[in-house]
């Protein structure tokens, strides 16, 4: 039993550490994030809508309730934009493609956000659709989301 605590909590530094090393780019990650797919870290190509519906805000949270978004389940709108806001813990905002087969422009992971109500923006570039996302460190604990996208 020690032992494992002590690897959870090796574990956790690790995050921690590589969480802090990218501090930088997370701080800059309250600018908006191009919903483009990733290829070879072009940061154009593909389609985008510029932000010109609302803003939709996510809080991410981890408290006595667990580890969740808030809320977990919610529409947009093609031009919207998606605020991921930290409201406790160290999270992060990833759209698997495993988990949306099929659907295009997904955007990347982001980094973890790890200062209270640090935001990400994400544009609503996505076709209409279901789209999961979660929390990479927290999915296993139930920090998963879903969105529906109309247009």
């Amino acid at each position: 039993m020690n032992r494992s605590r002590k690897v959870v909590a090796l574990a956790a530094l690790s995050i921690f550490a590589v969480a802090c090393a990218g501090k930088e780019n997370a701080a800059s990650s309250d600018q908006a994030t191009s919903a483009t797919p990733a290829e070879g870290g072009a940061s154009g190509g593909g389609p985008t809508a510029k932000p010109t519906g609302d803003t939709v805000a996510v809080e991410l949270h981890s408290d006595e309730k667990g580890n969740y978004f808030k809320p977990a389940k919610f529409e947009v709108h093609r031009g919207d934009v998606i605020r991921f806001v930290l409201k406790s813990g160290v999270h992060n905002v990833h759209f698997l493609p495993d988990s949306n087969p099929g659907k295009a422009n997904l955007p990347p992971a982001s980094d973890m956000l790890q200062l209270p109500d640090q935001t990400l923006d994400i544009p609503v570039n996505l076709e209409s659709g279901h789209y999961y996302f979660q929390c990479d460190p927290h999915a296993a604990l139930g920090m998963v989301g879903h969105v529906e996208v109309e247009h």
